[in-house]
């Protein structure tokens, strides 16, 4: 199995409810954020993609379902992993799995800071602690209609 795509980030206070404790919502934004950098690490501009390319029409994914499990608080300053890899495929939708683990001390803020993804080997990210895993399901639409279609087939062979 091909190591996930990891993007780190750190809990800020807009994250955080009047506990210090990451809103449970916001787990969802930080695994768009990394479901975002890791179509930008293959090379995939979502903005491309809406407005179509040369025979190809425009289109977009759109979440359809969610399933999330929460094992253990984030709070403020925390310093995450997150997660994406593909788990399932089909014509039209794609299911990702994602993780958010609690990042070791030992991360420098040039690793947190950097714009290149930032990828541990994975032995060492599944020893640690969890904080949240889910699946996220995303279909394919054309944009101009919003309407199911079929992931265009390049697109489809970069992402498995």
């Amino acid at each position: 199995m091909m190591p996930p795509f990891v993007w780190p980030v750190r809990v800020y206070w807009e994250d955080t409810d009047a506990g210090g404790i990451v809103f449970y919502a916001n787990y969802l934004k930080f695994m768009e954020r990394a479901r975002t950098e890791w179509l930008r690490a293959l090379g995939i501009a979502q903005s491309t993609l809406r407005e179509g390319t040369a025979g190809q029409p425009g289109g977009m994914f759109v979440v359809t379902d969610t399933q999330l499990h929460y094992s253990q608080p984030a709070r403020l300053d925390d310093q995450l992993l997150v997660t994406a890899r593909v788990s399932q495929s089909s014509k039209i939708t794609l299911t990702i799995t994602q993780e958010i683990r609690l990042a070791p001390n030992k991360i420098s803020r040039e690793q947190l800071s950097n714009k290149e993804q930032f990828q541990p080997p994975y032995t060492e990210l599944s020893a640690l602690p969890m904080v949240c895993h889910g699946t996220i399901r995303i279909a394919w639409v054309d944009a101009a209609q919003l309407k199911p279609a079929r992931i265009p087939h390049h697109l489809l062979e970069v992402l498995q």
